[in-house]
């Protein structure tokens, strides 16, 4: 892609928020430029990145705007949450804490972001699985109680999932948009009646749990089949 060609045929606005060093930064990072640094000083108010996807055919550009978690940006954050089309809320998978604060982010969002935002839930730092405090069938619970369009672990530092996990967003996104968008979904993990990964063999499994601890050892990618705006 000509990097010259600003052209696009979408243009949607993603916004990442979640507490102070969950990985924002470093997310976006990898997303825009593949590479990953060490050591990030904490974003300052609001920060943004751009990246034009090709999806089926589509220029997607994809603007990520990269918040402050620390209380004191919260109201200059907040101003930013009604134009925006699509939300990830990040917690660290190693940090119960930030975990704990997904309801209030949530909330938050619901109370300045607009009506039909897409929502999903990255839980970063998978590569520190040693230091887990929260699980992902925890995530996906959350996720389905909240209504949201899915719940993702990555890791930034190994560039493990972020790809998949701002595709699938632009690719919800696009089919809002254009509806001769195929439905299909490589990645995604449907539930709670279906669970789809890539084995030779799809399976079909009808009770939640058991799609959820499959889950554990795919593509800790879990995705609502629609998405319903919460109440």
């Amino acid at each position: 892609m000509d990097p010259q060609d600003d052209s696009f045929d979408f243009l949607f606005k993603i916004i990442l928020i979640g507490d102070s060093n969950v990985g924002k930064t470093c997310l976006v990072q990898s997303f825009s430029t593949g590479r990953f640094c060490e050591r990030q000083q904490n974003t300052i108010g609001v920060d943004f990145t751009v990246r034009t996807l090709n999806i089926e055919g589509r220029r997607v550009k994809m603007q990520v705007w990269d918040t402050a978690g620390q209380e004191r940006f919260r109201t200059i954050t907040q101003s930013y949450y009604r134009s925006a089309h699509g939300a990830m809320i990040a917690y660290d998978i190693s940090r119960r804490d930030t975990f704990g604060s997904l309801p209030r982010w949530i909330d938050e969002l619901k109370q300045f972001g607009a009506v039909n935002v897409l929502t999903a839930l990255i839980g970063n730092k998978r590569d520190l699985e040693a230091e887990r405090e929260v699980q992902f069938e925890e995530a996906c619970r959350l996720a389905e109680e909240k209504g949201l369009l899915a719940a993702v672990e990555t890791s930034a530092r190994d560039a493990w999932s972020v790809e998949e996990a701002f595709v699938m967003m632009a690719r919800r996104l696009l089919m809002q948009n254009d509806t001769s968008i195929s439905q299909e979904h490589t990645h995604a993990v449907i539930l709670p009646k279906q669970l789809t990964h890539r084995q030779p063999d799809l399976s079909i499994i009808s009770q939640q749990e058991e799609a959820l601890r499959v889950l554990i050892h795919t593509h800790m990618i879990c995705c609502r089949a629609t998405h319903t705006p919460s109440a």
